[in-house]
């Protein structure tokens, strides 16, 4: 499958947002208290217009089918940025569009000058947490910040190594 990685472009909100929702109900995971009722999520090219962070969108003949993003979400620490809106359609997965995703998101967080990354996740996404600790996330036993998203009940944090 032939696609680019880009920036965030407007007309990816509802595409975008479409992907979100249909993996949630794909792992039947909880719908409130996480990304999938947040008000936010039909309008992440708005979202990431906040400056240090960033929406990396896959995209194969023009149509978004995966993305990930850095965010500078309430409550951390100034030099640690949330790692979020990590999601794939289903005919993206296995393909390495996901780890080129992960890859182009840690490399912008180093570029603005965070030291850390965090994350929340649920365990109905087992398959993306084995993901996250292959790439050196460390499990923690307390959320960081102020996400809002209540029914995480899985943190994990990376250290980032500069260059």
């Amino acid at each position: 499958m032939k696609f680019i990685i880009r920036p965030v472009e407007e007309k990816d909100n509802l595409q975008i947002a479409g992907i979100i929702r249909e993996v949630f109900r794909e792992h039947d995971a909880p719908q409130e208290g996480t990304v999938y009722s947040d008000p936010t999520t039909d309008n992440l090219y708005e979202l990431f217009l906040k400056p240090k962070s960033m929406l990396w969108v896959a995209v194969n003949n023009d149509k978004a089918i995966g993305c990930c993003g850095i965010y500078p979400s309430e409550g951390l620490p100034a030099d640690c940025a949330e790692l979020v809106k990590y999601y794939l359609s289903v005919d993206a997965r296995g393909k390495g569009i996901g780890k080129e995703l992960l890859q182009k998101c840690i490399c912008s967080a180093k570029e603005l000058g965070y030291k850390q990354l965090y994350l929340e996740s649920l365990p109905h996404f087992a398959k993306a947490i084995e993901i996250y600790e292959k790439e050196g996330f460390i499990k923690l036993n307390k959320p960081l910040g102020n996400s809002k998203h209540t029914t995480c009940s899985i943190w994990m944090l990376k250290e980032l190594v500069q260059v």
